[in-house]
């Protein structure tokens, strides 16, 4: 049977949207071609007909995530004042909600460590979008030049990935939570709180984009 270009594209869509929640999940190396094409209700053998090689559907299902989570911070930045964007989108990103759900979160602190084992190509395709991260979140420092917010973002992205990672090494727990506060704190230098699970003493973040 033929499919029509739009099948193709939509049927491409949903391995590569598929593929990215579960590489997120699993890690770069955790699941199989096999196990992709059939999360996406299809035949290993359709997988060359979208696809040239396995790394194609990495980066793309990497682009993705990466993608989705820069959209998140882009909506969430425009229903806020220029001033709390950035609290807000750190807020949303160092909480509970986000850590125990890798899946449908940020792909960097997730597949970092496994992307800088990959080929040049792969690198490179995951070192741009990370940059496109870079300059969205730098777009949200107000009134400090284009160059030095860069910087400021750089540092604040790394803050907010390495708490991240730390935060789901200590898994479900108040140590966890504890971590998730002092990256929230270091990069805003205040006290925040996190979004979600049982009561705490502070106020509660946003849900979260990751």
């Amino acid at each position: 049977m033929r499919y029509s270009r739009e099948h193709k594209l939509e049927t491409h869509a949903r391995i590569v949207k598929k593929a990215s929640v579960r590489l997120r999940e699993k890690g770069a190396h955790g699941i199989g071609v096999a196990d992709l094409m059939k999360d996406a209700g299809l035949t290993h053998g359709g997988f060359y007909a979208h696809f040239d090689s396995r790394e194609a559907l990495v980066i793309e299902a990497f682009a993705h995530a990466m993608d989705r989570s820069t959209e998140r911070w882009r909506k969430l930045a425009e229903q806020t004042p220029p001033q709390k964007r950035l609290a807000s989108i750190v807020n949303s990103y160092l909480t509970p909600v986000h850590r125990d759900d890798p899946g449908h979160g940020c792909a960097v602190p997730t597949l970092g460590a496994e992307i800088a084992r990959e080929s040049p190509k792969t690198r490179k395709a995951f070192a741009a979008k990370l940059e496109q991260m870079i300059d969205m979140l730098a777009e949200q420092i107000p009134d400090v030049p284009r160059k030095a917010a860069r910087k400021q973002a750089m540092a604040i992205l790394s803050t907010m990935m390495g708490a991240l990672v730390m935060a789901r090494i200590a898994g479900s727990s108040d140590f966890s939570d504890d971590i998730l506060g002092a990256g929230r704190e270091a990069v805003l230098g205040r006290a925040t709180s996190p979004k979600a699970g049982k009561p705490r003493a502070r106020k509660a973040a946003p849900s979260a984009p990751h």
